[in-house]
């Protein structure tokens, strides 16, 4: 969904005590629906309140990670920079302390906003946040963003397009390209196709196939087949990790 600044209205309560921040249309009927996959298949690992009981541990989102949570969270933030002036977003709520760490380097003046669909994750995410972090909570399908064009400098995706089925990844690159700013940045950081001697190749796949039935595209496909026409030869660097396990994807926009 495409707005102008004058469209959109900002409704802001912080990033604690009260209702997500949102940017909604006028006459907006209010906050979206959330999707049917993320009920289908995503039910137990962030829809319902409990699982951010269970898995809200910075000891199993590692583990999940097979030990490089660090590995990759710091790159990001490596990724992102030293210093975030200006507007920076994050799609999607993610478990562990990666947003508090992009909130320290946001300077007085700027803002980094959060976007997801599910409460369970927004209400998760405000509370891990201090009272004086400069982060707006905004609850938003990442397929529809209702925000404005080229509003931010630089947009953040941890480990969420393995997430998704090929028409929302595809919709959701579009849409942070869209709110991207001309001469900022999209950086990806997601599973990869492993090298071919990677014992996690026939451990891990199998379990994935069955508890993640997205992520295999990620194994097989390189990010830029998701890409709109326009950046898909815009790729200014790509990053393995953990034998190709993983990787950071930046794209100029």
């Amino acid at each position: 969904m495409r707005l102008s600044d004058a469209e959109a209205v900002k409704q802001v309560w912080g990033s604690r005590g009260g209702p997500a921040s949102t940017l909604l249309q006028e006459g907006s009927d209010g906050p979206p629906p959330i999707p049917g996959y993320l009920n289908k298949y995503y039910w137990c690992f962030y829809v319902h309140p409990r699982a951010v009981w269970l898995f809200e541990r910075p000891w199993l989102v590692n583990l999940i990670l097979w030990g490089k949570y660090l590995t990759m969270r710091d790159a990001a933030v490596a990724e992102m920079g030293p210093s975030l002036p200006g507007r920076t977003l994050q799609v999607a709520c993610v478990y562990g302390d990666l947003t508090n760490r992009l909130a320290a380097r946001v300077p007085p003046g700027s803002e980094l906003d959060v976007v997801d669909v599910l409460p369970a994750q927004l209400n998760n995410l405000r509370a891990k946040l201090p009272a004086s972090a400069p982060v707006q909570l905004l609850r938003m399908d990442s397929a529809t963003l209702r925000i404005p064009d080229a509003r931010y400098d630089r947009v953040l995706l941890f480990f969420l397009l393995h997430e998704m089925p090929r028409d929302v990844r595809e919709a959701t690159l579009r849409e942070a390209l869209r709110v991207a700013k001309p001469g900022g940045k999209l950086v990806i950081i997601d599973f990869a196709r492993p090298a071919p001697w990677h014992p996690l190749r026939f451990i891990w796949h199998p379990i994935l196939r069955v508890l993640e039935p997205f992520a295999r595209d990620l194994w097989t496909r390189p990010v830029e087949d998701w890409l709109p026409a326009s950046h898909r030869d815009r790729i200014v660097s790509r990053t393995g990790y953990f034998g190709d396990f993983y990787q950071k994807v930046v794209i100029a926009v």
